[in-house]
């Protein structure tokens, strides 16, 4: 092992037991490299963060001329930063209905944590509904979110968490009413990402919406994974034609930079603006460097047609690799795609031959016998062919 890797296990935190202990030498397009020179392809993209491809020289070029020009300031929210206000002013244009004011956060989890507290100021309730197999980060506030009982793997050793806080299940709308108007909000996933890519059943979505109306109860969506072009419309709710209240972004939202965001209509954002005043706030959220890259990438989402594309690639992947016997099903929604092994042994003994073959993918919190294909949107047909005839050779040596 060399000393690199030793000092990674040394002193730097680990989320598990066992890391994949891949060295990244470099990345551009839809691969990285090794030291070695072994190239991946790479079906994760940060977990659906490099939509734009890695190295995209638009988004290099954007964080070294912002670099160059100012970095950090003041905390946000109190001087007027041009990257901020040019993205803002952009994504607002682009999100579903009246969604016009942006509040600029540095992760996914953040933007969930700040999305709830928006919800309780507003509608002046406590509860909080969330779905089975969700998941929202690891913060404690979106760790209450995580779907019960499934997430208690994760959330019993730091409980107690929030309280007045319930799941039900996605798809079921028996359940909705379980909604009632003690409900401050209901936070869903419009495409299910760690419950192994399920999304929504028809007509559902626009039954949640209903229900969160009847009873005055916000409606939020996490488009944290799904945002930004991932499931063939810049947003999912626009592709399923429902809009929500308030929407969390993050991931792809910062063009490979830590950038979140939670986002609102104006009447709804103004009350963090009073009783308290400063209900919420943040030292970097909207750090000028990552809003110079984030919206660098949106820019070449849309001059290049990317998101127009995403859905014709992932029919490709899944009409090459649908017929192999050992896939028992793929699940997918655009370019994000669960294919269904059956079995977490199959799906483990996978990973191991990815890892042999130059294949970076991953499984699902939720859902250990399927493996994910995300690769950043921008991969060509011609790597979708040839990365899926690696996917099943790997599948003919299982």
């Amino acid at each position: 092992m060399n000393i690199l890797r030793k000092r990674f296990l040394a002193h730097v935190a680990q989320t598990s037991p066992e890391p994949m202990m891949v060295e990244v030498e470099r990345a551009e397009g839809a691969f990285f490299y090794t030291p070695e020179g072994k190239r991946y392809y790479d079906l994760v993209a940060g977990v659906s963060v490099s939509n734009v491809g890695h190295a995209n020289p638009a988004v290099v070029r954007a964080v070294q001329e912002q670099a160059a020009r100012y970095m950090h300031v003041m905390v946000y929210g109190e001087m007027v930063e041009r990257p901020q206000v040019e993205y803002a002013t952009r994504i607002a244009a682009l999100l579903p209905g009246a969604i016009d004011s942006v509040y600029f956060v540095n992760s996914g989890a953040e933007a969930v944590e700040g999305a709830l507290k928006l919800a309780k100021r507003y509608t002046g309730r406590t509860e909080m509904i969330s779905m089975r197999r969700a998941y929202h980060g690891s913060t404690h506030g979106a760790m209450s979110m995580m779907g019960a009982p499934e997430g208690e793997e994760w959330k019993g050793a730091f409980r107690p968490l929030l309280p007045d806080v319930q799941a039900i299940e996605f798809n079921d709308f028996a359940s909705l009413e379980r909604i009632t108007r003690r409900t401050a909000c209901v936070l869903a996933e419009p495409v299910q990402g760690e419950a192994g890519v399920r999304p929504p059943a028809p007509g559902y979505l626009e039954a949640l919406r209903r229900r969160c109306d009847e009873v005055g109860a916000l409606l939020l969506f996490d488009e944290i994974q799904t945002g930004m072009g991932r499931t063939g419309a810049m947003f999912a709710s626009l592709k399923y034609g429902v809009e929500p209240d308030i929407v969390c972004l993050a991931k792809a939202f910062g063009g490979g930079m830590p950038l979140g965001a939670f986002a609102a209509r104006h009447e709804i954002m103004a009350t963090l603006q009073r009783d308290p005043v400063l209900g919420h706030i943040t030292t970097f959220g909207g750090h000028p460097v990552c809003c110079a890259a984030g919206l660098a990438a949106l820019d070449y989402l849309v001059e290049h047609r990317i998101v127009e594309q995403v859905e014709r690639k992932g029919v490709l992947y899944e009409e090459l690799l649908r017929d192999h016997p050992a896939v028992v099903g793929i699940r997918r929604s655009g370019l994000l795609l669960a294919v269904e092994l059956g079995a977490s042994e199959r799906l483990f003994r996978m990973m191991a031959l990815f890892k042999e073959e130059g294949i970076l993918s991953d499984w699902f919190l939720y859902c250990d016998t399927a493996f994910r294909i995300s690769p950043p949107l921008t991969i060509s047909e011609e790597e979708v062919r040839d990365s899926a005839a690696i996917v099943r050779r790997c599948l003919d040596r299982l």
